[in-house]
């Protein structure tokens, strides 16, 4: 009799805590899951290639790899002696600066678009001043850039500023003692040991610029071949042509997975 319960009780600490955790996993997994191969499984039709090779679809992908890929650019040469200066900084006014930088990561994206039109538009801020030297930046391609960097450089300050935080005070000790400077210590002891973590960020900014949306259409509009983006093409074919729209969703898609695999292929530990 013993042994029967035994296996009785083994059953139910073996089996029923698993789908405790087995049934709320995979409803929430569901919901992520079945919205992207419905659009997927929808958009696998005759006319997929025709409509992902539009001239819309074309001019939009263009656009969006330029814009994204100069927004990474701009991240990376000014955020990371930014995030250096932060993960280094014993300053009481970091934690503000800290803040600041990250509040455009948790903001609505509509009110990044419409911060950049008080501040940069034709009758904003500084938007008068800019306006003397023939300058206007509201609904031109310098403005999908703008607002891409806006929102989406957070992300790669965040990052390289936990990268150089993590970098073992003994390294930046040792490198002191041998008589390396600031400069020597950030470019030939920080960056090499942070690297992989600055390469990850570098991808997460780019592929958050990439889709960015609502910061770009409040600031930058969308003008074909001018500020319309992918995601701006996808809103707008959604009411014209529904084809070319779920074409450029799965582009859109199976981009960003290939760059979320980079991503965490190098924050895999070797």
């Amino acid at each position: 009799m013993d042994e029967p319960r035994s296996l009785i009780h083994r059953f139910r600490d073996d089996t029923y805590p698993r789908w405790i955790l087995l049934v709320p996993s995979a409803i929430l997994f569901g919901i992520f899951a079945i919205p992207l191969a419905a659009l997927i499984l929808r958009s696998l039709s005759s006319e997929f290639l025709a409509n992902a090779l539009s001239h819309q679809a074309f001019h939009a992908l263009s656009l969006s790899l330029a814009t994204s890929s100069i927004t990474t650019l701009i991240a990376v040469v000014l955020g990371t002696p930014l995030a250096y200066m932060l993960a280094r900084s014993r300053s009481p006014g970091r934690a503000w600066v800290e803040l600041i930088l990250d509040l455009p990561i948790v903001l609505p994206p509509s009110v990044a678009g419409l911060a950049l039109l008080i501040a940069f538009g034709r009758n904003g801020l500084l938007g008068s001043a800019l306006s003397l030297f023939g300058i206007s930046l509201p609904f031109t391609t310098a403005a999908v850039v703008m607002a891409q960097t806006f929102v989406a450089a957070p992300l790669y300050v965040r990052s390289a500023r936990v990268g150089f935080a993590h970098v073992q005070a003994e390294l930046t000790e040792a490198a002191h003692v041998e008589g390396a400077n600031t400069w020597q210590l950030f470019h030939d002891v920080m960056i090499p040991i942070a690297g992989r973590v600055l390469a990850s960020g570098a991808i997460l900014t780019w592929t958050r610029a990439l889709g960015e949306f609502g910061a770009t259409i409040l600031f930058a509009g969308n003008l074909e071949g001018v500020t319309q983006t992918m995601p701006m093409a996808i809103y707008l074919g959604f009411e014209r042509n529904l084809g070319v729209a779920m074409a450029l969703a799965v582009v859109l898609i199976a981009v960003s997975v290939v760059l979320l695999a980079i991503t965490k292929r190098l924050e895999t530990p070797e």
